[in-house]
């Protein structure tokens, strides 16, 4: 899995930009964008606006807000003759060529400022962000222009999965997309009014980072490629495609709630995921969710698993709705036993077992071990 998203930020440029050409000499400042209160002109210069956007986070690394500058379409400060609208789309082509340009050149580690929901995107989100706003913003031109605009299906899916991993996908991805963004309807499901995308959650430790795996990473994952990820030798293990696996299927289920996922354990210092760990699943109605992790053989031993438990179970016991960490781990696996202990995990008691076995079908062969909230201390 080595799309990082370049190309698809040129071929959703090209699509918006060859339907676009073709009305040009059509009144795009005296129409509404749509169901947008912006006219077809407005619009047009913030597909470009927000191109040039996320290119400048990305080539500037910026770290707490925006890089801050802005571009100017209409060319009167300078005295020159407002752009007409064959120039508002040669600069969504140079603007596009320059977000793809720094998506392609932007190392996978590198994440960059955006204000939602954790404040930070890596360069697949800035791409997938940039294609939804070409996408997006073309069709609410197109409905004002009177247009039908429909992108190549690819392109709204690589959106879906990478920002939208929180949307249960459909048959048909640009409908979905349209709908998850309050511009259609989807059979079965109510109309939106409010929506987010949502970049994935990075937990940073001294020598790690937590990188939460998206839908379109977890799929390649679960099929046996890398996920995006450069592992060690011999990662990535078993349980973290396992664990891979199991985000597909709550995303194709519609129960995907991504920071109760799958994060890939990286390595700060030279970028390679030595393993994975997560969660089984949302809280459930007690508070409580179960964890697991393994690690690439090669990377045993240096305290990585403990590093980042400690890390997740903390960013876990902050929130209001876990109340309760467990893990279940083989009576022999002794390795697995100490990094939990010294994560803060202790045994649970034995009629906490009993009801585990009783009433959650736990093996016999499993040991239940819990990390209690500050709520259940």
């Amino acid at each position: 899995m080595r799309n990082t998203g370049g190309e698809h930020v040129d071929e959703a440029v090209a699509s918006a930009v060859a339907l676009l050409r073709t009305v040009a000499d059509r009144d795009w400042d005296g129409v509404r964008a749509g169901r947008l209160e912006w006219s077809c002109r407005r619009t047009a210069a913030h597909i470009a606006s927000d191109l040039i956007a996320y290119a400048g986070q990305l080539a500037g690394r910026a770290q707490d807000a925006y890089v801050p500058f802005e571009i100017t379409l209409d060319g009167t400060e300078d005295g020159l003759d407002p752009a007409d609208n064959d120039g508002i789309l040669q600069v969504i082509e140079a603007t596009g060529t320059l977000l793809a340009a720094a998506v392609r050149t932007t190392p996978r580690e590198v994440r960059a400022f955006h204000p939602y929901p954790f404040r930070s995107a890596n360069r697949e989100g800035f791409a997938a962000m940039g294609i939804a706003e070409v996408l997006l913003h073309t069709y609410d031109i197109a409905e004002g222009l009177d247009l039908a605009y429909e992108p190549p299906a690819h392109l709204p899916e690589y959106v879906l999965t990478r920002i939208f991993p929180h949307v249960q996908p459909g048959s048909d991805h640009w409908r979905t997309l349209l709908w998850a963004t309050g511009r259609g309807e989807l059979p079965g499901r109510a109309p939106l009014a409010e929506w987010r995308w949502n970049n994935n959650l990075v937990l940073p430790t001294e020598r790690l980072s937590l990188q939460g795996v998206t839908p379109a990473a977890a799929a390649d994952l679960s099929a046996g490629g890398d996920g995006g990820f450069e592992w060690v030798e011999g990662g990535p293990f078993e349980g973290t495609r396992q664990a891979a696996g199991m985000v597909v299927k709550a995303y194709e289920g519609g129960v995907h709630r991504p920071e109760f996922g799958l994060f890939a354990l990286v390595r700060r210092d030279d970028g390679l995921a030595v393993g994975g760990m997560g969660f089984h699943g949302v809280p459930d109605g007690d508070g409580a969710t179960e964890v697991g992790y393994d690690l690439a053989e090669t990377a045993r031993g240096n305290g990585y698993a403990t590093e980042a438990l400690r890390a997740l179970s903390e960013w876990a016991q902050a929130r209001d709705d876990v109340r309760t960490l467990f893990a279940t781990i083989d009576h022999d696996n002794a390795a697995s036993q100490r990094v939990i202990a010294r994560a803060g995990f202790v045994r649970a008691t034995v009629e906490e077992e009993r009801t585990a076995r009783d009433e959650h079908d736990l093996d016999q062969g499993l040991r239940l071990y819990v990390l209690r909230g500050r709520q259940e201390a």
